[in-house]
């Protein structure tokens, strides 16, 4: 295969390469375009032997190989929108079982055959998830919600004490008229149960009914399933083993917001499952997916030395870049590769949306330090009701803003990428979301990650639970009311370092009128405590 090398200078060359580049779905009527990218014919040649390898590895996933040794486990999330793809015929019976479920009860919430315990319609969603139980519904509510129609969302996504009484003092009233869903694929993650432990205090505070009220997603039979189930709550769908947060937008955690927005989930999961299938193509040159995970390995010499800037050109997908770095940096950035070899891995995310970034960070990108590639998105049909105002159409200004700033980091010698949608819809975020799945799942391959597992994850869960431990044993130790530095309290103890003694402390004298402290604060050591 062969195309001309880029040229920042050159508009023909620049012309040629987005030709022979250029790849398009006639019936998803999607482009990508990664002819502004650096990555050369030479480059690509030489990839061949590990895309075949990377492409053979997918295709394993997909039959049912255990994809994440680390946890022993299958890896299915393309499973969820293909069906007939699934290894056994339970798992394809039971995908399509929860799909209907969900569709049916969202759509009886949304037209009031569901209703609140007080017997009125439901008004509000408050929807309680951590990662990927956060962001993909957040993706979906800011996607593809229209005014009026289907629920109002509330996410608590996070355990900060003033982000959650803002939350519910907001809903007030409401929270007798609000469906309560939270989501926790192992029922044991602390800040779901602690946001699940909060709402159901408050709607029973409200005079609401929880169990009523309130719905699981979980995997079956975990501590959330059982408690939901001994307690009759309204309802449970049904987080499988093999699917991972950060892939579970196509699982019930996607598909149960936009049952409740009124969107078509089903038209979601066929433009991801289209996806799915052009990405199996195995030929670079015209599966998208390759295209992009050899775009992203030249740019940054396989060793991620670049960052993903994302900017897409319309507010609905806003999200799109929070949603990204989850699944890019959760499943790319790792420290040691399959072998065991210590290569710390990834590619790092960040962005906002066009033309908000043109007034914020693009002039860095533009002559700062070139140590990115750009990810535009664009979407080419304006909503209908926005009018040209003396001849202005903000749609055509939103495009020039587009082609203006793809032009100048190309003059600065900046790489980037395009990815163009003729109109946007659930059909076009499912293919989206797809479309970078797979990307991630081919470039992992080519630098030989386990792109499902999450060690650090799991290291940092240890860690604040260690933290936790520590601090009610410093709680335990100060009920005899004796003064104590941070070293006398760490040598009573016989755990835990001075520092998180400190930390420890300080919050608690901060939020606890029974703590006191005596001394310099800017004099640690010298601090002494008591509980009076």
């Amino acid at each position: 295969m062969s195309f001309p090398d880029f040229s920042a200078s050159d508009a023909q060359i620049q012309w040629q390469r987005f030709c022979d580049l250029l790849w398009y779905h006639d019936d998803l009527e999607m482009w990508l375009d990664i002819s502004r990218m650096h990555l050369n014919a030479t480059q690509l040649n030489q990839m061949q032997s590990a895309m075949s390898v990377a492409f053979s590895a997918m295709q394993s996933l997909e039959a049912g190989a255990i994809a994440n040794p680390d946890e022993n486990r299958q890896v299915g999330h393309y499973w969820l929108r293909s069906p007939h793809l699934a290894p056994s015929e339970a798992i394809r019976s039971r995908i399509s079982y929860e799909v209907g479920q969900i569709e049916a009860f969202g759509r009886d919430v949304i037209h009031g055959v569901i209703k609140a315990p007080n017997g009125e319609s439901f008004t509000d969603v408050l929807w309680i998830g951590i990662g990927g139980s956060g962001l993909g519904p957040a993706l979906m509510i800011q996607s593809l919600q229209n005014k009026n129609q289907g629920l109002p969302f509330h996410f608590l996504d996070n355990v900060d004490p003033n982000g959650m009484s803002n939350i519910f003092s907001v809903l007030s009233e409401k929270l007798k008229t609000t469906l309560v869903v939270t989501v926790s694929k192992s029922g044991t993650t602390p800040e779901p149960h602690l946001g699940m432990e909060q709402a159901r205090f408050r709607v029973e505070e409200a005079g609401g009914n929880w169990t009523s009220q309130a719905v699981a997603v979980t995997m079956l039979d975990s501590l959330l399933d059982q408690q939901a189930q001994q307690e009759n709550w309204l309802k449970r769908f049904n987080m499988f083993d093999w699917v991972g947060g950060r892939t579970s937008i196509t699982s019930a955690v996607g598909l149960l917001p936009g049952a409740l927005i009124g969107c078509d989930i089903k038209n979601f999961l066929s433009g991801a499952a289209q996806m799915d299938a052009a990405t199996r193509v195995v030929d670079i040159r015209r599966n998208p997916a390759a295209l992009m995970a050899a775009a992203w390995y030249a740019a940054g010499d396989g060793q991620g030395r670049r960052d993903m800037v994302v900017l897409p050109y319309r507010d609905r997908l806003e999200v799109f870049s929070r949603y990204l770095q989850q699944l890019v940096m959760e499943s790319l950035g790792k420290r040691l590769d399959r072998n065991g070899k210590v290569v710390h891995q990834g590619i790092a995310v960040y962005g906002n949306k066009g033309s908000t970034d043109q007034h914020a960070y693009v002039q860095q990108l533009r002559d700062g330090v070139d140590n990115f590639f750009a990810t535009f998105i664009e979407e080419l049909e304006d909503i209908q009701g926005v009018l040209a105002i003396k001849d202005e159409h903000p749609g055509d200004f939103l495009n020039g803003f587009l082609q203006g700033t793809r032009s100048a980091l190309t003059e600065g010698n900046r790489q980037s990428m395009s990815i163009t949608m003729r109109r946007f819809d659930e059909r076009r975020l499912g293919a989206l979301v797809a479309l970078f799945e797979r990307a991630v799942g081919l470039y992992s391959e080519l630098i030989n990650i386990n792109a499902y597992n999450q060690p650090g994850v799991e290291a940092g869960k240890k860690a604040a639970a260690a933290v936790l431990r520590l601090q009610q044993s410093v709680e335990g130790l100060l009920e005899d009311g004796l003064s104590r530095s941070v070293a006398d309290i760490r040598h009573a103890l016989g755990d835990g370092n001075d520092e998180s003694i400190f930390w420890i402390m300080r919050r608690l004298i901060a939020n606890r009128d029974c703590y006191s402290a005596q001394g310099n604060w800017s004099n640690p050591a010298g601090m002494r405590f008591n509980k009076s």
